[in-house]
């Protein structure tokens, strides 16, 4: 093997990792331990455990993507988005098969380990056991599969769900050892947030995924329609987090979300008046930057409070 086909293969694999959807991944752990800091539950082991087992789900989901695509015939030459390695020949299938079986038992290593550390009452093992396991599941089939809801236009909800309301409200409840309601503003605000990162993923390759059968939910509501969504998933997080910033927080440190508001609105706007997919490609990016900076922002705000 060449040292340059070697370096193009190490190329592929980074770039089916997609290191930089990670800190979106970890966005939500962070919020849910922040929340759980507020709340004088916050516990670093068990939040770095969670930053760790985030991280290796996201990675899979990344992964089993690329092989979903790539084994129906999605990631075309027509597609706008960033090749990947299995759509260049430089990773085959059985490459990503083992990748895949490793990443999966590094996940589940890493969960039971959480869990372990966490959980005390039977209940509460066997229920993370079971979401853990879900996860896995959710992140695999995606794509992946007879019949993947991402090609049925259901992956906005499964985003919402995971890495909105399981991520953050869980984060908080493996640190706090109970629920409580006051996290479902944030955590839904984190989560709309992650959908419009995946939304705009869509728009960009909306043709291509039109063309391939790939129904997700942009390609079913339209370019026009898609695009109104769009604008609501920002300002219904954004709401939620003035909601929450309005009744449960007595400080103005509460508030530094607001400083993020700029990058959002110009990105709406951006995203509302460019009607083409290639239009989409560097707005990608500057989705996950302010879904990033939001989320910080808010961590620190509540975290001084």
């Amino acid at each position: 093997m060449s040292q340059t086909h070697s370096t193009s293969q190490v190329t592929a694999w980074i770039e089916s990792l997609r290191p930089r959807t990670l800190p979106l991944a970890l966005a939500s752990i962070v919020t849910g331990s922040a929340l759980a800091a507020w709340m004088n539950h916050f516990s670093l082991g068990i939040a770095v455990m969670a930053l760790l087992t985030a991280a290796l789900l996201q990675i899979l989901s990344n992964l089993a993507n690329d092989y979903g695509d790539a084994v129906k015939g999605s990631d075309t030459e027509a597609r706008i988005g960033p090749n990947r390695g299995m759509q260049k020949g430089l990773i085959t299938l059985p490459q990503m098969k083992r990748a895949l079986a490793i990443v999966i038992a590094l996940t589940v290593l890493s969960g039971v380990a959480l869990i372990a550390m966490a959980c005390r009452k039977p209940e509460d093992i066997i229920g993370f056991l079971a979401l853990g396991l879900l996860a896995i599941v959710a992140s695999i089939t995606y794509t992946v599969g007879r019949k993947p809801y991402g090609y049925m236009g259901l992956g906005d909800i499964s985003v919402l769900i995971f890495f909105g309301w399981l991520s953050v409200a869980g984060t908080y409840y493996l640190q706090a050892g109970t629920f409580d309601s006051i996290v479902l503003l944030p955590a839904t605000a984190c989560g709309l947030l992650a959908v419009a990162v995946l939304n705009i993923n869509n728009l960009r390759d909306i043709d291509n995924d039109r063309m391939n059968g790939k129904n997700t939910l942009a390609v079913r509501l339209g370019p026009i329609w898609a695009r109104r969504y769009h604008f609501l998933l920002l300002a219904g997080a954004l709401l939620c987090l003035v909601l929450f910033a309005l009744f449960d927080l007595r400080s103005w440190s509460g508030w530094l979300f607001i400083l993020a508001v700029p990058l959002l609105y110009r990105h709406a706007v951006y995203v509302l008046h460019e009607q083409t997919a290639v239009a989409m490609r560097p707005m990608l990016e500057q989705m996950v930057k302010g879904a990033l900076l939001t989320n910080i922002l808010f961590a620190i705000g509540v975290v001084l409070s």
